[in-house]
Formats: C-alpha cells, structure tokens, sequence
C-alpha cells in the first residue's frame, strides 16, 4: 500500500505494507521527510492533523492507516493553529465527485468518431458519469495521418510546425535532432495563460473535444498519445488551464497548451482522488504514462477552437433550458397577475409564423388552458374591463420566441465547429502532404455566442419587468412587494432590485467581443477572434438570467398563495409544487439570497421544466 501525503505543497510517497501502522505514524513519516525538503518547518506531531485531499474528512490518530484509507490515496497534513501555510491550497477547491463505486463498468461510454459529438453529448461528457472510446474507422484515420508525417520526416520536406519554428518564426527550420524539443518548447513557452483555473468540469469538456477533433485524421497525433488523452480524461485527471489568455486565434493556444501541458507530467493536475497536485504525480498514480511529444504532435494538440466551443457549448445549453423553464415561470405570472391568454391564439401566431415564437405561444396556451376548462384564477376575473395586458404578457411569444431561435442557431454553428478540423497544417492523407490553412480561427464560434449572449439576456430583461408588476401593488392589485404587514417587513423589493442589477450588468457583457481584434505574433496573426471571452461572457449572462428567471419564479409562487383558496392550472400548479418543496412561503422577512439560490438549482437542474414536460408532449 501507498499514500500520497502532502506537506506545505510538497508531496511525498509513502509505502505502508505494515497493517499495524496508525495515522500518528503516516503522520511523523511525512514530517520526518519534510525536514530533510524543508528544514525551516518546525511542526511536531502534536500541531498538525492528517485530512483528505478536499479537507473534508479528519482521520484520527490511532486508526490503523489500512482501516481508513485506500491505496494511493492522496492525504494532507494540516496545522491545527493554522499559522502556517503547511497543507494549504493554492488553487480554489471544487466539489470532489462521487466515483462509482464499481469504477468504469458503471459508466455510460461515449465514442468518439470525429463527426457525431453534439453540444448537448459534449455538456454532459462534462460530468464524471460517461467514459469515452475513439470508434474502430478514426483510429485507421489517426494512423493514416501519423504515417504521413513519419513520411514528411524521412523525405526531409520541410513543413510549417514539423521541421519549421511557429508563428512569426515558420521560415526558421529546425535540426532533426531538436524536433522533439521544438514539440516541448512549444508547450511550455504557450502555456501562459492567466486567471483563476477553468472547474474540472470545463477542463473535461475541453479534453473531449479535443481528442474528437484529432480522431478526424487531419492532426498527425499518434494512437498511442491519443489513448494516453482518453486514458486521462476516463480516469478524471484533469489539467490546470488557466481562463484568460486566448485570443481565438490561431486557436485557443494558451488554454490548450495548458491541457497539454499537464498531460507531458508537468505543472498541476486535479483528480477526485488528489484534489489539485503535481500532474507527474496525479499521472503516475493513476497508471497514466504521460505523453511524450513526437514531431508534429505539440501543435496538434492546441491548434483548434476547443476552449471556445466547450465553453459555448455548456452556454448554449444552460441557455436553452433556462429558455425552456422562462416560457413556464412567465405562463405563472400571466395567471397570478390575472392576464389574459387570448394573446397567444394560434390565429394571430399563424400569421406571423417564426418559428420560436409560435412554439412559445402553444406552449402558454397549453400551460393556461387556452380555450379549455379554464382555472379557478382565470375565471375569477372572466368579466372584468381589462382589453389588453402590457406587452411583458402580452409579447412573452414574440420576445422569447427569438430567444428559442438564437439558441438553435448557436447551436447549429457549434454541432459543426465540435466535428471541425482546426489544425494548421493539415494532413490530407489521400495526397500525403501537409496544407497551410486558417480553421483555427474562431470567429464562427465567436460571432454566434456573442449573438448567443444577445438572445438569452432578453430572457432576463423582460422577466425583470414581469418582477416589477409583481411586485408593485397599483400594477398588481397584489400586497406591495408581495408580502404581509409591509413596512415591517420588505419583502420581495430588494430581490427584485437584485435582478435589476443582473439586467444591467448583462447589458455591458452583451457588447460583442468579436467585433475587436489586435495583431499579435509580429503582425503573422494580424485578425484575431477574441472568442474566449465571447464565450466566457456568454455564460455569465446564462448564470445571471438563471438567477432573475428564479427571482420571478419565485416572486409568482408568492402571488398565487395570495389568490387562495383559488386555483391554477394543473400544469401551473406543479410548478408551485415543486418551488414549495424547497422554498417555503414568504410569511414574513427572512434570508432572501437562500431562497434565490435554491430556485436557481432547481433551474439549472431543470426541475420545473420536468414539472410540467408531459403537459406539453
């Protein structure tokens, strides 16, 4: 038996075949080891404990070290005055993953071919719960085109990025002798990104599409440093990649260098076993050899638009089914502000037939009952003098309608980048040579996520105003503020200046980042993309219009109680159902940023969709 135990971030391998061996022993093994690397530590025993790479669990000092912990298992020694810095991380901790406790076998498998991977497939892939396999015709394709370069090597042609230096320097060649440097210098000098580190999660989603990207044959990646990336992104070690530092041309460099990076052994590694560790480390426990980078193969593995189109692709996902969830939490507060269905009549949709926007109108026909046995809230105010609702009600079709369809335009534009060869050069098999090209730029993926980030903020800009009436007694007939005995208690009027400042915040996120570019690499690479932060903005405007749409569903659910004892649609009542499960009535004033946060993850988990989904088949 093994135990990684890591000491003021240094880490030591420790052998402990001896079942009678405690933690108090695992414990002076690791300090008596620490003051032969770090003589300046004075720690005994007595001031430091032994936890889990996550910090959450505490071992005791008597547990026989077999009892409590597993074959390679990485622990840290902690100071129990915590004066020092002994055992404390220097990257941000995210939430360790449930591992399934069969491993592998109980994960669904991907396979990745180069052609079918989908934004929704690859949102998923960003989870510990799927493996990935590279099919039978890509690994013929991988071969076919390392064959080529092996061929380009022995001729002695000279190639851009094969014998030749990078960007600025491709009229440089390089000794046959320095070509694998060259590989290893191009890793290391592109990999200065900056910033806080991309969640595991994203990093997942990076390496998968990556590795789909190589299984099309046109980047000269060998079969066996191909299967040490699947190897690494099934057994969840996952590279540090810094956010900020791509340009989206040539390529997301930076963040992919990164990815690389980690994967030749060197800088820091996440597992759910290590946490955040040195990657040679984190590789090495899991039987992982780490790649070693032949001719070509450093410039195949961050020449594409992988950070771009993974980031985009967890945006447009969240985006479409928040989109979903508005068109019902809006349907809500239709009926609770008694307005009237009539708006979304099929006739006057037929006319004006896009396609987003007559979806959302059969959608809050259905969900109101339109033109069938109407609710108890509908028929309450049947006589009433109103004409026409103010057009947050009335226009809820027309708004969200193109919201739905700028999500499936983005995602259209990604479904093609994810299966798209971004390397330069590229290795055409069939005429075995090498072309020069530019599908490294990421302006397609850039353009439609700032698009992306256009559509979906008018989600939060209407369902804003829809808060407002909710929440303003003379436009509601409601209590002011959507609570009891007001003045003594504010109620919803601060969540709803919460979601005003969302809304204004988007509105400076939503300035295109691609329609700037600067000139880099000596003016070789004089148009730039600026994608990353297209599709870093994106989803920050995803993650605000979550938290506004949950603020109206919130500030709906609250109104229906005042229409008691009257009810809703069965449909709209299962949306009330489902908030009061974790949201209880607002009686009176309590912490209303737990109240958000819970609405926001049954959002983002999709729950209230899930409530009224049979509804709409």
């Amino acid at each position: 038996m093994k135990v990684y135990v890591g000491i003021d971030k240094v880490w030591f391998a420790i052998a402990c075949s001896d079942n009678t061996k405690q933690v108090n022993w695992l414990i002076a093994e690791g300090l008596r080891r620490c003051k032969t690397y770090l003589p300046k530590k004075y720690l005994t025993e007595s001031e430091v404990y032994l936890t889990s790479s996550d910090g959450l669990i505490v071992y005791d000092n008597d547990d026989n070290v077999q009892d409590v912990l597993r074959d390679e298992q990485f622990v840290l020694v902690a100071s129990i005055n915590d004066k020092t810095d002994i055992a404390t991380p220097t990257l941000p901790a995210y939430t360790i993953e449930n591992l399934s406790p069969n491993g592998m076998k109980d994960k669904d498998v991907v396979v990745l071919d180069g052609k079918t991977l989908t934004t929704e497939v690859l949102y998923k892939l960003s989870t510990d719960k799927y493996k990935i396999e590279i099919s039978g015709c890509a690994l013929k394709k991988v071969k076919a085109s390392r064959d080529v370069i092996e061929e380009i090597l022995q001729e002695k042609r000279v190639v851009y990025g094969i014998n030749t230096g990078f960007g600025s320097f491709a009229r440089t060649p390089i000794d046959e002798n320095q070509l694998e440097e060259l590989q290893r210098n191009l890793i290391t000098s592109h990999a200065c990104g900056v910033g806080d580190p991309l969640p595991p999660a994203r990093v997942r989603m990076m390496l998968a599409v990556r590795i789909n990207i190589l299984c099309k044959g046109y980047s000269g990646i060998s079969q066996k440093n191909l299967q040490i990336m699947v190897d690494a992104y099934n057994k969840s070690c996952l590279p540090y990649v810094p956010e900020k530092g791509t340009v989206g041309a040539s390529g997301d460099l930076a963040p992919l260098a990164h990815i690389a990076l980690g994967l030749t052994g060197e800088g820091r590694m996440w597992s759910p076993e290590s946490g955040w560790s040195d990657a040679s480390l984190v590789l090495a426990s899991h039987d992982i050899e780490p790649l070693v980078l032949l001719p070509k193969e450093g410039l195949a593995l961050i020449n594409g638009t992988q950070f771009i189109s993974s980031i985009g692709s967890e945006a447009v996902e969240r985006a479409n089914l928040i989109a979903l969830q508005a068109d019902v939490v809006a349907a809500l507060t239709v009926e609770v502000l008694r307005g009237t269905a009539t708006a979304f009549d099929e006739r006057i949709h037929i006319a004006r037939p896009h396609k987003g926007q007559n979806q959302v109108a059969k959608r809050l026909r259905t969900l109101l009952q339109y033109k069938g046995k109407r609710s108890e809230i509908t028929e309450s105010h049947k006589t009433c003098n109103r004409v026409q609702d103010s057009y947050t009600l009335r226009c809820c079709p027309q708004v969200h309608g193109i919201t739905h369809d700028t999500i499936q335009f983005v995602r259209d534009i990604l479904d093609v980048e994810l299966n798209s060869a971004t390397d330069n050069p590229m290795i055409m098999t069939d005429q075995r040579e090498a072309l020069s090209g530019g599908n490294f730029h990421g302006e397609y993926p850039a353009k439609a996520l700032d698009y992306l980030a256009i559509g979906i903020h008018e989600i939060a800009s209407i369902s804003e105003r829809r808060i407002e009436r909710l929440c303003n007694h003379s436009l509601s007939d409601l209590p002011a503020f959507l609570v009891k005995n007001g003045g003594l208690n504010s109620g919803f009027m601060i969540a709803h200046v919460t979601a005003a400042s969302l809304v204004s915040e988007n509105k400076g996120l939503c300035h295109p980042s691609s329609i700037d570019s600067l000139s880099t690499s000596a003016a070789q690479e004089d148009h730039v993309s600026m994608g990353g932060w297209a599709a870093r903005k994106a989803l920050r405007v995803v993650e605000h219009v979550e938290h506004v749409v949950a603020i109206e569903l919130l500030c709906a659910c609250q109104a229906l109680d005042f229409h008691r004892p009257l009810r809703s649609t069965d449909a709209l009542e299962q949306v009330y159902k489902v908030l009061r499960k974790r949201v209880p009535y607002y009686d009176k004033d309590r912490i209303m940023n737990v109240d958000i946060e819970s609405a926001t993850k049954l959002l983002r988990d999709g729950k209230i969709w899930n409530a009224v989904a049979h509804y709409l088949e």
